[in-house]
C-alpha cells in the first residue's frame, strides 16, 4: 500500500481530532479527541518507519533501520495512557465536585 494512503488517514485523523478539541466543551470527548490525534501521529510514525525499513532492508538484509520509530511508538502509548489516567481522575473529581464534565465550568474555579 502507498505510503500516501497512510498520510491522508493521518491527516483526517488529526484533522478531526482538532476540531473536536477546539470546539467540543465535553472533558471526555476533548480527552478522547487528544487520544486520536496522538493515534494519527504514531499512524505515519509506524508507515514511515516501515517504508525506511524495507528501502534498507534492500541493500542490507541484517539491517535494523527503521525501527527506533516504533519505539517511539511505543512510549508514546505508554505516556498516552498515564495521560488518560490522570486526566480521568481529574474529570471524576471535577464530576464530584460541580456535578458537570463541562470544561466551561472550571473557569469558576479561579475565583
Amino acid at each position: 500500500m502507498p505510503i500516501n494512503y497512510y498520510i491522508l488517514l493521518s491527516v483526517a485523523l488529526f484533522s478531526i481530532g482538532i476540531v473536536g478539541v477546539l470546539t467540543r466543551r465535553n472533558a471526555i470527548i476533548i480527552f478522547m479527541c487528544i487520544e486520536i490525534m496522538l493515534n494519527a501521529v504514531n499512524l505515519l510514525l509506524v508507515a514511515f518507519s516501515k517504508m525506511h525499513h524495507l528501502r534498507a532492508l534492500v541493500a542490507d538484509r541484517a539491517t535494523t533501520v527503521g525501527t527506533d520509530a516504533q519505539l517511539f511508538v511505543f512510549f508514546i502509548m505508554v505516556v498516552a495512557a498515564a495521560e488518560v489516567t490522570v486526566g480521568l481522575a481529574i474529570i471524576v473529581m471535577l464530576y464530584r465536585n460541580i456535578h458537570s464534565v463541562d470544561i466551561n465550568f472550571l473557569n469558576r474555579l479561579k475565583h
